[in-house]
């Protein structure tokens, strides 16, 4: 388990956990409870821990309060598959000063979520 772990609220806990599986590769790694349905899914994505609990009113604020920025193989790939498992596209891909190539999505619950890939050196 990560020392510091994000947590999604969601009202619906099967269509987050269908676009981070799909898009991301996510491994359920842990569920309260056991077995039927779950208030609490532990997800691993690479090497981090990711939280999904279900909330029935999970709020929408005007302005989000964190980020998940999830480093991928390809961005552009990525990035095409968004739309088709219920995220959006807000921008990008652009290749940032920075040495990395970044998109900005959100997930189907309105989650912001930056994609990047590191540039190879030329």
């Amino acid at each position: 388990m990560s020392t510091i772990q994000p947590v999604i609220l969601t009202a619906d806990q099967d269509v987050l956990l269908s676009f981070y599986t799909k898009l991301f590769g996510a491994e359920e790694t842990f569920r309260v409870p056991a077995k039927g349905p779950a208030f609490y899914l532990g997800l691993l994505i690479g090497d981090t821990d990711l939280g999904l609990v279900v909330k029935e009113n999970p709020g929408t604020g005007a302005t989000p309060r964190i980020l998940l920025s999830i480093g991928v193989d390809d961005v552009d790939e990525t990035l095409a598959r968004v739309e088709a498992l219920g995220g959006s596209v807000g921008g990008g891909p652009n290749d940032m000063p920075w040495g990395q190539r970044v998109a900005h999505i959100k997930d189907p619950d309105g989650n912001p979520v930056n994609l990047t890939q590191p540039i190879p050196a030329r």
